[in-house]
Parts: structure tokens; C-alpha cells; sequence
């Protein structure tokens, strides 16, 4: 009789003894794990561009950095370090830099580093290509995906702004690749926010690399989506997440 009374007691201690066990024994999520808002699938082939992030909502923006374009696809974003730059087409010659929270997102990446390691770059990486090339086999053992970041001076850098125009409908990347506005960068000093992932499509990379970044001149008067470069050799550096 005392058994039975016991029981459901017994059996309280030792759910609660596997529940407390099984936390202990599950790795806690890195805060440097990358995090996906909205669908590029969407977005891009279903035609939905409104937001589905507001970067001021954001509670966290210590450390935090982050890449996408602006709600309806109006532009470019840039999250580093905790500072959120937004950039639009003044005109075929001009780009209209901005720092601010106020921002909204159809799709993001995003994520929070505390500490970043620099990784020494062989100088013969000078191309975004042989940059993808170096981190697929450098990272091969990182957990994916993952940011990094690089300081450098470009030679040249050709990057792009996306440029919708209001109420245009886009059926495809087709469609929004014919309203990107090419800019150029010319022996600049510049900061570049990006994610790797060996499957692209993860972090938004347009295909042709495991890439997408953005580049921010040291004036912060260009920003936008990196599509070449032709870094000046023996200024490039390499940070990757520490944790």
C-alpha cells in the first residue's frame, strides 16, 4: 500500500532526474549560429517582397551582423558590428549611404559574434573566387554556415545595389538581376560582411560561389552587394567566428 503511495512520487523524481540529465548532455546552439529570415524562394520566384524582418525590432544588436536587400527589394543592407547601413540608388552614378535600424527585409542572414579570429590569408587570394576556393578547403570542418569578415584595400571591386522600381512584379532572379545598378570601387579601403555555406542557397549566395557579401568603403559612401574584386595584395585579412 505505501508502494503505491509512492509511486506516482517515485516516478515524478525520476522524470524530473532524465529531463534535468538530457539538458545537461545537449549542446547549447552556438550564439554565433547563423539565422534565416524569409525565403529567397518566395521573394524571388513567387513574387513576395514585402518584409519579412524589421531590423529595429531586433533586441540584440551588440556584436550582431547580418546581409539582405531592402523590403521590395529598394536596396541593400549591411548589419557590422552592431551599426545596420542601408544603401539606394541616387542614379547611374551615385549611391545613397545610410546608418540606420530602420530598415525592413524580405529575406536575411544574420547572426551574433562575440570574438573573431584572424586567419592568415595567403596573398595569392585576390579574386572572390579564389577566396570561395581557400574556404571551402580551409573550412572544411566548420560547422555551416557561418560569417566572416575581411578588411582590405581593393585594386578594383565591382558591386551592385538592387533597384526595383515601384509596383515592377518579379517572376524569377532573372527579373531582379535586370534591375541591379553596377557601381565601382578603386583603391579603396574597405570592411566586407560575409556567410559561407558549401550549399549556397542557405545564406543567399547568387550561385556562381559558396559566397554573399557585402563591401562598405572606408568613406561609407558605397555599399552594396560585392560581384568582383581584385584585392591589392598584402592588405587582405580574414576574421572568422572564434566561438
Amino acid at each position: 500500500m505505501i508502494l503505491k503511495k509512492l509511486f506516482p512520487v517515485l516516478y515524478i523524481l525520476v522524470c524530473v532526474a532524465f529531463v534535468s540529465c538530457s539538458s545537461k548532455d545537449k549542446p547549447a546552439k552556438s550564439r554565433s549560429a547563423v539565422k534565416i529570415a524569409g525565403s529567397v524562394k518566395k521573394t524571388m520566384w513567387q513574387g513576395q517582397l514585402g518584409a519579412t524582418i524589421s531590423l529595429d525590432t531586433m533586441a540584440d544588436k551588440e556584436h550582431l551582423y547580418g546581409l539582405g536587400p531592402i523590403e521590395n527589394l529598394t536596396g541593400e543592407i549591411m548589419i557590422n558590428g552592431g551599426k545596420a547601413y542601408k544603401a539606394t540608388v541616387i542614379n547611374d552614378t551615385a549611391i545613397k549611404v545610410e546608418e540606420t535600424f530602420n530598415i525592413k527585409a524580405p529575406f536575411f542572414a544574420y547572426t551574433h559574434v562575440n570574438n573573431w579570429k584572424e586567419q592568415a590569408l595567403p596573398d595569392s587570394i585576390l579574386t572572390v573566387q579564389q577566396l570561395d576556393g581557400y574556404l571551402v578547403t580551409a573550412t572544411k570542418n566548420a560547422p555551416q554556415p557561418f560569417a566572416f569578415r575581411l578588411t582590405a584595400t581593393v585594386d578594383s571591386a565591382t558591386i551592385y545595389v538592387i533597384d526595383v522600381p515601384e509596383g515592377m512584379q518579379i517572376h524569377s532572379p532573372g527579373d531582379a538581376d535586370q534591375m541591379h545598378q553596377y557601381f565601382q570601387l578603386k583603391n579603396d579601403s574597405c570592411e566586407i560582411v560575409g556567410f559561407f555555406a558549401t550549399d549556397g542557397k542557405v545564406i543567399f549566395a547568387p550561385g556562381e560561389t559558396h559566397l554573399h557579401m557585402h563591401i562598405l568603403n572606408a568613406a561609407k559612401t558605397k555599399m552594396g552587394h560585392l560581384d568582383e574584386v581584385a584585392f591589392k595584395k598584402g592588405t587582405v585579412k580574414l576574421y572568422l567566428p572564434a566561438e
